[in-house]
């Protein structure tokens, strides 16, 4: 894998290379010092993967993103450490802007054997590098417009849905979630009236800053999930790191440390299970992009409770991997578009 490593610290930069090459199929290929040489050497050396440091001096690495992906695009990984908060926010625009995941930045003081995230590292670098990404024509190019998400209650129709009532929606997204999210999250009213469970695959550290993020996309209220809260209608509770997130009697959030399923806690299966014991029929589950299988089985609990099941469709997903194994299981219901998906909810959920 021919990797580009953009971090303005050369001590951090040269940090990164020894960490990518202890892995013999990483090659780090060139090194960038800033957002403008980043989007310069893409051109030049044509990587298979960029590993994106987010704050930069003359260009951030938003900004690299918006230019390299309307120019020559590739698969960019952002680091960015979780406590810092003015980075966190620029990270997700970038993952907005086409970027397709984020890790922690390594300490730049311990070894590949010392560091944890280094595995993490390499993984994400040689995964994200199959991933097939398009062209995103930045609005000021005057070349095409970004795409939008369709108004709700537009005229188009969706291909969905009968009578059923809704009491919850739970969603479940892994790479290329985020910007999904807040292009599904961003089209509900401020007054839906039914709570929204969320469980999104992101490295530790990251979901204060997600949180933060999502407020700024939606009218809705989102908020880091805690135990025992009553959920309420127009929130969106956000699954916390390291703990699995279910719901309990009194429309109760349920935070335990129970195992991992499928290699994540929180599971999106784990949910998605909890959601269908508790409200059955009442049920809506969406099951976003992202690679594995979680998320599979339990959207087929829900379904077989007589819930409400959506995966999103294969051209809008970075990853078409935990919905394509929904479907051959028979879990999925529907197959929708953010958009579709966006207008669906609004369709089958009132407001207050």
């Amino acid at each position: 894998m021919r990797v580009l490593v953009a971090e303005d610290s050369p001590v951090v930069r040269e940090h990164l290379r020894l960490l990518l090459e202890e892995d013999p199929q990483i090659s780090v290929v060139a090194m960038a010092r800033d957002g403008l040489e980043a989007v310069e050497k893409t051109r030049k050396f044509r990587p298979d993967v960029v590993l994106m440091d987010v704050t930069m001096p003359r260009m951030d690495g938003y900004e690299a993103t918006r230019e390299i992906m309307a120019t020559t695009p590739v698969p960019i990984v952002m680091i960015s450490s979780g406590f810092d908060t003015g980075g966190v926010a620029t990270t997700f625009e970038a993952l907005k802007a086409g970027a397709v995941a984020v890790v922690e930045k390594p300490d730049g003081g311990q070894t590949g054997d010392q560091d944890p995230s280094t595995g993490s590292l390499h993984e994400t670098v040689k995964l994200m590098a199959e991933v097939k990404v398009v062209r995103r024509w930045p609005k000021r190019s005057g070349l095409a417009p970004d795409r939008l998400p369709e108004p709700v209650g537009a005229a188009t129709p969706v291909k969905i849905i009968g009578d059923r009532p809704v009491g919850v929606i739970v969603i479940g997204a892994s790479t290329g979630g985020p910007a999904v999210l807040a292009e599904i999250l961003g089209a509900q009213p401020a007054s839906l009236a039914v709570p929204i469970l969320l469980v999104q695959h992101i490295s530790p550290g990251f979901g204060q800053g997600l949180t933060r993020w999502l407020n700024e996309q939606t009218p809705l209220r989102v908020k880091l999930a805690e135990p025992y809260e009553r959920v309420e209608p127009g929130t969106v509770y956000l699954a916390p790191d390291d703990r699995q997130m279910g719901m309990a009697v009194g429309n109760r959030i349920h935070l335990t440390e129970e195992p991992a399923e499928s290699g994540f806690r929180p599971s999106i299966s784990y949910t998605f299970r909890s959601v269908a014991g508790r409200y059955q029929h009442a049920a809506l589950a969406v099951l976003l992009t992202g690679m594995g299988s979680d998320g599979s089985a339990g959207l087929l609990a829900v379904r077989k409770a007589g819930g409400i099941t959506i995966v999103q469709d294969q051209s809008s997903s970075v990853i078409f991997g935990m919905a394509e194994r929904a479907i051959r299981l028979g879990a999925a219901e529907y197959v929708l578009s953010p958009s579709e998906i966006a207008r669906a909810i609004h369709r089958v959920v009132p407001a207050f």
